[in-house]
């Protein structure tokens, strides 16, 4: 790297500019400023802070969202990408809040993590990346699996597998295929939480209302299932058992936050109640704090269902 004799203003500012006013000391000194001037920016009461070894942030107060993964970066060299919770921030994607950046970089690297940036040394560097400026970050599988293999709660695996797929970012293929293609360490949650998906299972929430059948002894429902009346689609149902008519809702006041939603929720249950089948609603906080009492209820209307017979209701599986 050639290093100027004269100090360049314009290609410090534009660097500034195109990295949210953070710098690495190499494109300083590219840059030609000297040593004596960097230190005098860096002083105690100077206009200049240090974010991390090598990285400087050209302002004072706080940084920024975007200031700080873009000195995570700066600090991991070229070619690597922010991955895991916040890459799901930067795609919208909703996930547990972390004061970390992890940031992945070739194996080869010698980078060691420090203060706010977590490095993930890989062999399986990713070929496409997304970018926003100069802030390169993971695509959703990545993203999202990296990000699972650092959770120890189940829940909040399932809401980040969850949100990325109701969201349309990727399917549940994409994520099967990248947990397949990288490390098993870390993967146990991840895994569980696919193997729900594979039996319907569409949010985190209604994972939740599986443990809760399954440790109450229920024979379990078929989730997400399409119930015609001949051929006219009455609802996609949370949890049904044919054999007692029974559906089971989750209802989440995320939902029905318009008075759309909640005649639309009402429109919806009266077809199925006209139908003949027994509609049984749960919140979340019930299934999380009740679930005796929501499983008693469900043990009653599965035995009032057997009793009084199926009704002629064709169900199929959940769309994939």
């Amino acid at each position: 790297m050639t290093v100027r004799t004269t100090f360049d203003r314009e290609m410090l500012a534009e660097t500034l500019r195109r990295q949210h006013e953070v710098i690495a000391r190499y494109q300083v000194i590219f840059c030609g400023m000297s040593e004596d001037a960097l230190r005098h920016r860096l002083r105690p009461d100077g206009p200049w802070q240090r974010l991390l070894p090598g990285v400087y942030l050209a302002r004072t107060g706080t940084p920024t969202i975007d200031q700080r993964d873009m000195a995570a970066l700066l600090y991991a060299g070229p070619g690597s990408a922010i991955t895991a919770c916040a890459a799901l921030r930067r795609l919208g994607i909703r996930a547990p809040s972390t004061s970390f950046v992890d940031v992945l970089v070739p194996a080869s690297k010698r980078r060691q993590s420090v203060e706010f940036v977590r490095v993930q040394r890989t062999t399986r560097m990713p070929e496409l990346v997304c970018t926003s400026g100069r802030i390169s970050f993971t695509l959703p599988p990545r993203a999202v699996v990296d990000a699972a293999r650092g959770m120890t709660a189940v829940r909040d695996i399932r809401a980040v597998v969850a949100g990325s797929v109701q969201q349309g970012r990727c399917c549940i293929q994409d994520l099967a295929q990248e947990l397949g293609d990288g490390p098993k360490a870390g993967s146990a949650g991840l895994r569980r939480v696919l193997a729900e998906v594979a039996d319907g299972v569409r949010s985190a929430v209604e994972a939740e209302f599986r443990d809760l059948v399954k440790r109450a002894g229920l024979p379990m429902p078929m989730f997400n299932a399409r119930l015609y009346a001949g051929d006219v689609l009455l609802a996609v149902a949370d949890a049904w058992w044919p054999d007692a008519g029974v559906v089971a809702e989750v209802d989440s006041r995320e939902w029905h936050l318009s008075a759309e939603d909640w005649q639309r929720t009402m429109r919806r249950h009266a077809r199925m109640t006209a139908a003949g089948i027994r509609v049984l609603h749960f919140t979340p906080q019930q299934i999380r704090t009740q679930p005796v009492e929501v499983a008693t209820t469900l043990r009653a209307a599965l035995d009032v269902g057997r009793a009084a017979g199926q009704p002629r209701v064709r169900a199929l599986p959940a769309a994939g």
